[in-house]
């Protein structure tokens, strides 16, 4: 199966504007049996499915994360945004 590289995790922000941050697919799986996909902290974590859903992942304790909005997948020519 052919997965998206990188992903564009859109989370909304209540008063401001979305926080956009990139992701990269990374060589681990999740618990779904999907690519683990995170940014280049390696804070942000996610699994992403062949249909686009996301599982946010905790990449230390006591950790939170918001679900984003959206996962829009990217392209090899478009630009990093991080």
């Amino acid at each position: 199966m052919v997965h998206t590289e990188r992903y564009e995790l859109i989370f909304q922000m209540s008063g401001a504007a979305d926080d956009v941050v990139s992701v990269r697919m990374t060589d681990r799986t999740g618990a779904g049996g999907f690519p683990v996909y995170e940014d280049e902290t390696g804070i942000v974590r996610a699994e992403i499915s062949d249909r686009g859903e996301v599982r946010m992942l905790a990449s230390g304790g006591h950790q939170a994360p918001g679900a984003p909005v959206l996962a829009r997948p990217l392209t090899e020519d478009a630009p990093d945004t991080q």
